[in-house]
């Protein structure tokens, strides 16, 4: 029966009160009643606006029409031909600006919960259903992948269903990239990530870990033994600094060390791990993307007093999801608006405060969004004990360094050819946040699924020489 109702079905939350002290998931997931109930207000309208808003092309009517017969696994079948890390992305897609965003039930009303079915079918499958063994017909040629987040993965899952010899090369001891060390615990259980790269791996996908290209290998080095085609995906991981005074105190972080700290070396479960993170009782952070409400959510669930989001532009440019700003203000994170640091206070290297001045909005930038400008006189000193900048990431230049054959553009990022994916190197390939900067889980996605596509493609071409 049709569900016209104007809005989804709620979602059980943790208390906010609660979860700021934990790093518990947030969202609780729906209920298999709650999941029809909610596929039931999809309308399955015949052009799909839906489909066109999903980077990897899900046939989301199909997976929806299956969880109202009640086929989980039928659902769940359809999804992962198009996405085989649909509990990630079900979690952490900004589903608002693509998928949801086209449902022709937000013209009145709340879309379709899309992100939430995607979450619903993945969930259901892990804890039901058993994998089936994937019988694959191997081909001899070898390829390499750099970096193990989501570019990677989904590169190599479809190269390895192709056929070929998939190894991937991490530079750290875990693969899942951003995955792994950047999305909090309490919004991406890291356990529910292991268990969707191992159904990459279960495909044959070989792996090296502790491996540096650009370092300990060099790309002519993987050409050498033996690989025919190279894709790169090793995201956006080199920090953005504000260059002001001040910022190379002790209590400063840039957010990718902070959230690295917690997530990958466990630093919430201090003293049972050995890498704690020293916080005070006023923390500052500094930006408005995802990336700055992970941080300043887990500032807070770390034991910080009070945490300051601090933004140069209004909460109308906030650039963060709106989710993820609405969670953050239930768990009494403070914002602090069209506000721009000027420098780092400090006594013995120690941080003591920042210099705040105050921004007005002026005339749209290239970006379309109104200008931040200082307004003049109106700096006032902030007592804060640690600062977490979370201004953007960029390429890490090192495996660039290595060849002048790869060219970037002025922002450090991977130049390709945006059809195949191909770099300006022969048979090198790249796609995700080290072509883009930092971007979407979905996003890096879609492009290592077309670089898999292409790099197929011209492998057959060239066995037909």
């Amino acid at each position: 029966m049709a569900n016209m109702s104007l809005k989804k079905v709620k979602m059980d939350e943790q208390d906010p009160n609660l979860r700021n002290k934990n790093f518990l998931e947030v969202a609780l997931g729906y209920t298999l009643e709650e999941a029809i109930e909610e596929a039931n207000r999809c309308i399955e309208c015949k052009h799909s606006p839906c489909k066109n808003g999903c980077p990897v092309n899900i046939q989301i009517p199909e997976f929806i029409h299956a969880i109202k017969n009640g086929d989980i696994e039928e659902a769940y079948s359809i999804v992962t031909d198009d996405n085989g890390l649909p509990a990630i992305c079900g979690r952490v897609c900004p589903q608002e600006n693509q998928c949801e965003g086209r449902c022709v039930r937000a013209i009145k009303g709340e879309s379709v919960g899309i992100g939430r079915l995607e979450r619903f079918v993945a969930d259901w499958h892990m804890a039901n259903a058993k994998d089936k063994k994937v019988e694959i017909k191997k081909k001899t040629e070898k390829v390499a992948i750099v970096g193990s987040g989501p570019a990677s993965l989904s590169c190599a899952a479809d190269l390895a269903k192709y056929g070929y010899d998939v190894t991937m090369f991490e530079a750290l001891h875990e693969l899942g990239g951003v995955l792994m060390y950047g999305i909090p615990e309490f919004r991406l259980p890291k356990d529910l990530v292991q268990k969707e790269i191992n159904q990459v791996l279960n495909l044959g996908v070989k792996v090296e870990k502790n491996v540096i290209i650009g370092k300990s290998l060099d790309i002519e080095d993987l050409f050498e033994d033996g690989f025919k085609a190279v894709f790169i995906g090793s995201g956006a991981g080199l920090p953005r600094f504000m260059n002001v005074p001040g910022e190379d105190l002790n209590g400063v972080y840039s957010s990718n060390e902070f959230l690295t700290r917690v997530n990958l070396m466990k630093a919430y479960d201090f003293p049972n791990n050995h890498t704690p993170v020293r916080l005070g009782d006023i923390v500052a952070v500094i930006g408005g993307g995802n990336v700055a409400m992970d941080a300043a959510r887990t500032a807070k669930r770390l034991g910080a007093k009070e945490v300051h989001v601090i933004y140069r532009r209004s909460m109308e440019e906030l650039p963060a999801r709106q989710e993820e700003i609405h969670h953050a203000i239930e768990e009494e994170i403070q914002f602090d608006l069209l506000r721009n640091p000027v420098e780092v206070l400090g006594e013995d290297t120690i941080v003591k405060g920042i210099r705040v001045i105050k921004m007005e909005l002026g005339e749209p930038d290239e970006s379309g969004r109104r200008r931040p400008v200082p307004i003049k006189g109106s700096e006032y000193i902030m007592d804060v004990d640690n600062v977490i900048i979370a201004i953007g990431q960029t390429p890490n230049p090192l495996l660039i360094n290595t060849t002048k054959e790869l060219k970037t553009n002025n922002r450090g990022c991977i130049m390709v050819n945006e059809e195949t994916m191909e770099t300006t190197m022969k048979n090198v390939y790249a796609g995700g946040d080290a072509v883009t900067g930092a971007a979407t889980v979905i996003l890096a996605m879609g492009a290592g699924k077309q670089a898999a596509k292409s790099i197929h493609n011209k492998l057959v071409f060239d066995s037909r020489k």
